[in-house]
This record gives C-alpha cells, sequence and structure tokens, in this order.
C-alpha cells in the first residue's frame, strides 16, 4: 500500500462518518424546529453544537492523514 492511497483511506472513511452524522443531526433539528418553532433558538444551538463535534471526528482523520502523509 503507497502512503497516497493511505492518506486517501484514512480521509476518504474518516470523512464519510461525519458527514452522515452531520446530516442527520440537522434534519432532525430542522424537522424538530418544524413541529415546534418556539424552541427554535434552543434547538439551532444544540444542533449546532452537534455539527461541531461531529466536525471535530474529521478534523481528527485529516491529523491522522497529515500525519501519515509527513511522517
Amino acid at each position: 500500500m503507497t502512503p497516497e492511497f493511505a492518506v486517501a483511506f484514512v480521509m476518504g472513511i474518516g470523512a464519510i462518518g461525519p458527514a452522515i452524522g452531520i446530516g442527520m443531526i440537522v434534519s432532525s433539528g430542522l424537522n424538530a424546529i418544524g413541529r415546534n418553532p418556539e424552541a427554535a433558538n434552543k434547538v439551532q444551538t444544540n444542533m449546532i453544537l452537534g455539527v461541531a463535534f461531529a466536525e471535530a471526528i474529521a478534523i481528527y482523520a485529516l491529523v491522522v492523514a497529515l500525519i501519515l502523509k509527513f511522517v
């Protein structure tokens, strides 16, 4: 396995999970806001926090890919 393939594989697999998670978070948040518009501020705050945590996992995959590439 070449290093370039390993980097691409890590980023590919490492981006699929957060992408699905972010989609599910936003979908559920929008459904909740649609059902109860008065709670939009609380739902939106929690939704953005969840998206940030899911995006952190993709950043960890990027760090691992960079370590594989340059070390």
